[in-house]
């Protein structure tokens, strides 16, 4: 009797303080968003924050936006479900940094002004290569405000205790976490109409700090149990998993060899490959990531941010490790399925093992539980800002301001638009994230980079460094490699045909592979390639007006 009182009251604790805390971070950013509000007066300041932040900063912000829940949480969950090929997310979102660093972060901040498009349409037709951008970046930036909310709703079924058949509030676990998602959505468009990318920035700032913190000392103290000794933690990793060495080893979920069956061994095997070139190319075309070049002044500027990124989200993926397999070893598989089937709670659920081991019983548990929860929710938060900021930027910058109005409108209109296009694409993103919920957050961002590769990129890199590259080139690539990423994941086991799926109940896929990216970003490059020859369009003097500008920076804005 005294021990499940124990418990409640532990419970009870542990959702006051975590609510407390929750609280008192959205307070404070809230804070900081009206005040970012006065700051922003012009379009400038609403899209690149008035081109105002230091390389450091805008470094601590990219990581703050990369770092998202799929980082904390997926990744987390993935490793203590599967261990050694978990990892493999790690490694490919931190690669990909190197392809943005080396091929796209300078020649981006000295070519363009706002959005994407700014370079794209530099030296084509602005008006079917902006809508293309604009329809290119709401669909990639939809795929990632998925993965946010469903790892928002899991984490609050967790934090307020609700597990299958209990209640809270007069919720059931499904209810609250559709709660949760509207309510993070609320948040997130409040942050982007109110504060800008002045606002969004510091959010995303004081989140980056507050992660690596969490992320930092939750490493410590899984070490700490173990007595640093790695050999030990990955040893008891193995043995709770119920998997054992094969915990340790590549091929439990991806490249898995089926015996007998060399025709779905094969399928796995390219499963994994096309994950790889997703993640390692994908980073590069996100638009979320590619407007925050824009918020430095210099060339310079962008060129150190990516490093301090690179610096601060390298140093995090390396303590996923950590988080991982501490998961697996002292939480077990089992529990964390229980909790979450996808694995999203993995790191929250390490907490809470750690605060009882650390800080003393039930309380104590509950204590660190509610810190990591608060500061997983402020990831959340930060990133679904980023986000809806790019897609709704792009809709008024390119399409409105571009396509509708062939640049005759002013900047108060423009950002007007902007901040209703922020709440149609929250809305949009909250409907579509209640149908998501049984899919594991790492996996969704995985296909965000997949149709980011196959259509951004494609004509990003042809824009920059293809002088023969025109209007209908850069059509062709964002809407071939777009529509075939799309459509081959509507096919695919993600949407239909298994019981992970988003539609579990039916069956239509016929496309075996989970990521598309194998297929769709070659197709990309070819549509582009194709789209380009077959057009007599050509322009070499803005070619080359475009080259000059992009590598010393003249006439950047």
């Amino acid at each position: 009797m005294n021990t499940v009182l124990a418990v409640e009251a532990g419970g009870g604790t542990a959702r006051n303080l975590t609510i407390t805390l929750f609280l008192v971070f959205v307070a404070v950013t809230l804070a900081i968003t009206i005040w970012a509000s006065r700051q922003t007066k012009t379009a400038t300041d609403f899209y690149a924050g008035g081109r105002s932040f230091s390389g450091f900063q805008n470094g601590m912000a990219i990581g703050g936006d990369y770092m998202s829940a799929a980082s904390f949480l997926g990744i987390a969950g993935i490793i203590a479900l599967y261990g050694y090929d978990g990892f493999l997310y790690s490694i490919g979102f931190l690669v990909a940094w190197l392809v943005a660093l080396l091929l796209v972060a300078e020649l981006l901040r000295n070519s363009g002004r706002y959005t994407m498009a700014d370079v794209l349409a530099f030296r084509m037709r602005q008006r079917p290569v902006r809508t293309a951008a604009a329809v290119s970046t709401i669909t990639v930036s939809i795929f990632y405000l998925l993965a946010q909310m469903v790892g928002a709703g899991a984490l609050v079924a967790l934090l307020l205790g609700i597990k299958p058949g209990t209640t809270f509030l007069g919720m059931d676990a499904d209810t609250a976490k559709v709660a949760t998602i509207i309510m993070v959505g609320a948040l997130m468009i409040i942050y982007v109409t109110v504060g800008g990318m002045k606002g969004t920035t510091y959010v995303q700032i004081v989140k980056a700090f507050l992660l690596m913190t969490g992320a930092l000392v939750m490493t410590v103290l899984v070490l700490a149990k173990y007595n640093f000794n790695l050999s030990a933690l990955l040893g008891d990793a193995a043995a709770a998993s119920g998997k054992g060495s094969a915990f340790l080893e590549p091929g439990l979920r991806y490249g898995v060899e089926v015996a007998g069956n060399s025709t779905q061994t094969f399928y796995n095997k390219m499963d994994l490959l096309s994950l790889g070139i997703a993640l390692v190319l994908g980073t590069a075309g996100l638009p979320h990531i590619l407007i925050r070049f824009y918020t430095v002044p210099t060339a310079k500027a962008a060129r150190k941010s990516v490093l301090w990124a690179i610096g601060i989200i390298g140093t995090f993926y390396l303590l996923t490790l950590a988080l991982g397999f501490g998961a697996a070893a002292l939480v077990g598989g089992k529990e964390i399925i229980a909790q979450d089937k996808a694995g999203n709670t993995a790191a929250p659920q390490l907490a809470e093992e750690l605060g009882k081991s650390f800080l003393g019983g039930d309380l104590g548990g509950a204590t660190l539980l509610a810190i990591i929860a608060a500061v997983a929710f402020a990831t959340i938060l930060a990133v679904v800002a980023g986000l809806t900021l790019a897609s709704s930027s792009s809709l008024a910058h390119d399409f409105y301001a571009n396509v509708i109005k062939k640049g005759q409108t002013s900047e108060r209109q423009e950002v007007r638009v902007a901040r209703i296009s922020a709440l149609v694409i929250g809305a949009v993103s909250i409907a579509l994230s209640i149908y998501a919920q049984s899919l594991n957050v790492a996996f969704l961002v995985a296909l965000a980079f997949a149709v980011a590769a196959s259509g951004n990129l494609p004509a990003i890199l042809y824009s920059l460094f293809w002088k023969r590259f025109n209007t209908s080139g850069a059509v062709w690539a964002i809407y071939g490699g777009l529509i075939s990423a799309v459509f081959l994941v509507f096919f695919s086991p993600v949407v239909s045909g298994a019981p992970t799926s988003m539609f579990p109940d039916h069956d239509w896929q016929w496309f075996p592979l989970s990521n598309p990216g194998l297929l769709s970003i070659p197709f990309g490059f070819l549509c582009g390639w194709i789209g380009t020859v077959i057009s007599k369009e050509h322009d070499e003097d803005k070619y080359a007006e475009l080259e000059v500008r992009a590598l010393t920076g003249a006439g950047a804005h």
